[in-house]
């Protein structure tokens, strides 16, 4: 079962008597729908519903933790503490946090393990994430990296960059990581439009190249037009942010899509729903 600590996260816990109500207003993710020893991913949004800041969601015996890019808690926890007003909450970092991801076919947790299971994943894959352990890893990042690629799961700053994204763009729709249901939250009338409209066009896509893919960041393009840019990067494969309709386009007219000179092939991850347009709609 390979593990990797991971470099770059951080944890805030959101603890105290209103947690769970404080945090169910504020961000994306169904907390009615959280079990124990379940992770799920979300995102505070601005007012017009980019993702301001990403994280990971799970419950502790005290209330919420929150898994964070560590160059933005300190942004995240002055914003937590803006919408706090007088509910009872207590918003904390813990700065030394150790935090390590596992996967592979090894069953469940224990009845000593504290883990949780990253649902971005399928069940068969078992991944989870460990907080405070001191285990050695088995694996290093650029293994993580390529699981996440395989299976299309979006980190920033890899992939997008916050402020810039919507969460349909990075497919947070596709893993349980916005909800439709639960009611208002920052940016929820710009995000339902969308999803009832279906007018998201920007889409986290693997990309698979006849060579090495080039660095994070590179554009990607189609007859000289810039139609994405591409983000996490393993060897010939990558996650691309790309506007779907032209990728249909390029597709359609049999037009080779490129980043650099290298030639790339584009595909929907294999769990999620979303297709490509039917039509193609400029911006």
């Amino acid at each position: 079962m390979p593990s990797a600590n991971l470099s770059g996260r951080v944890v805030l816990d959101v603890t105290g008597d209103d947690a769970e109500k404080f945090l169910q207003n504020l961000i994306t993710t169904d907390l009615d729908g959280l079990d124990k020893g379940d992770l799920k991913p979300g995102a505070l949004l601005s007012p017009q519903g980019k993702i301001l800041f990403e994280f990971l969601v799970a419950r502790t015996p005290d209330g919420l933790l929150l898994d964070t890019l560590e160059t933005s808690v300190s942004d995240l926890t002055k914003r937590l503490t803006l919408y706090k007003l007088r509910a009872k909450v207590q918003i904390i970092v813990q700065p030394e946090s150790v935090i390590q991801v596992s996967w592979g076919n090894k069953s469940g947790a224990s009845e000593n393990d504290s883990s949780v299971r990253d649902r971005r994943f399928p069940d068969a894959l078992n991944v989870r994430r460990h907080y405070g352990t001191e285990a050695a890893p088995t694996a290093d990042e650029t293994q993580w990296m390529a699981l996440r690629i395989a299976h299309g799961v979006a980190e920033a700053p890899f992939d997008y960059a916050l402020g810039d994204a919507f969460p349909h763009d990075v497919n947070l729709d596709q893993i349980s990581g916005v909800s439709f249901k639960k009611g208002c939250f920052i940016g929820q009338e710009v995000v339902s439009r969308m999803q009832h409209r279906g007018t998201a066009r920007r889409r986290i896509l693997i990309a698979s190249g006849n060579a090495n893919l080039p660095e994070t960041g590179t554009a990607i393009t189609a007859d000289g037009r810039d139609i994405g840019t591409l983000g996490s990067v393993v060897g010939n494969a990558g996650l691309a942010l790309v506007r779907i309709d032209r990728v249909k386009d390029a597709v359609d007219a049999g037009t080779p899509i490129l980043s650099g000179e290298t030639t790339l092939t584009l595909a929907i991850p294999p769990e999620h729903r979303f297709t490509f347009p039917v039509t193609t709609h400029e911006a």
